[in-house]
């Protein structure tokens, strides 16, 4: 465990990511990066092996001791992983804590990764203080939700995969999507628009918000989506995973 000068905890968290693998130290009671982030591009292939050492280099660069923890983009339960969308295939199956813990000597902690930035938005960012039904929506290379209710997290709910017009969705709407197919953000903000129709219609939320690699560029396709439910950015923007990461390290 390592301590910031004014004796609070800090915790190293580590966002991997289908395009990128950031992290940083992390004030737990404030949210607030300890050091500037350090970011690595994700192994072509995102195989295991591969996204260990990259994560290994990560870890690394920050003297900070005790637990860490480590998102990953797909299902985790109980420190295993069971899908793969944007990742290798060889993760399926991975007892992925396990194998961090060894590789860094220490104890880790994996989580989803929508469900860390969800965490870290409902204590520091715009879903805090909220009840009610509140989803985190990260746009990036895929699409990940957290889904809360009254503060508690239903984790690994992966509704970036729901079908729309017969594609999944984050094929159709996720920041690569509209990068691979060079969408305006006009055109792009109507995508996301009826992904998050199709999302008010299940499960009729009070407050959405959204993270990811584009919640940095949200003036430029937010004001043209006109959907039921409230919509917020993300306030720690791409920062978040990191966050929710250090906060459910231990």
């Amino acid at each position: 465990m390592t301590k910031s000068k004014d004796a609070s905890v800090v915790h190293l968290g580590i966002d991997v990511g289908g395009t990128g693998i950031k992290g940083a130290p992390v004030d737990l009671a404030t949210g607030k990066l300890t050091a500037e982030r350090f970011r690595m591009e994700t192994p072509k292939g995102a195989q295991v092996a591969d996204v260990m050492k990259v994560v290994k280099q990560v870890a690394g660069k920050f003297d900070v001791t005790g637990p860490v923890g480590i998102t990953y983009p797909g299902v985790v339960i109980r420190g295993v992983v069971h899908t793969a969308a944007n990742v290798g295939r060889d993760w399926i199956g991975v007892k992925a804590a396990d194998r961090f813990s060894k590789l860094l000597a220490r104890p880790v902690r994996v989580m989803n990764d929508a469900d860390a930035a969800g965490v870290a938005e409902m204590k520091f960012g715009a879903g805090a203080g909220r009840d009610g039904v509140v989803i985190m929506i990260t746009l990036g290379t895929g699409i990940g939700c957290a889904v809360f209710h009254d503060g508690v997290l239903l984790p690994n709910t992966e509704l970036g995969h729901l079908e729309i017009d017969g594609k999944d969705a984050e094929r159709l709407a996720s920041g690569s999507a509209r990068d691979d197919e060079g969408l305006s953000w006009k055109d792009y903000a109507k995508r996301v628009q009826t992904y998050l129709r199709r999302l008010d219609a299940l499960l009729w939320p009070d407050l959405v918000i959204i993270g990811g690699g584009i919640s940095k560029e949200s003036d430029k396709f937010l004001d043209k989506i006109d959907v039921r439910c409230e919509l917020a950015i993300a306030t720690l923007l791409n920062n978040a995973g990191i966050v929710g990461a250090a906060l459910l390290a231990g």
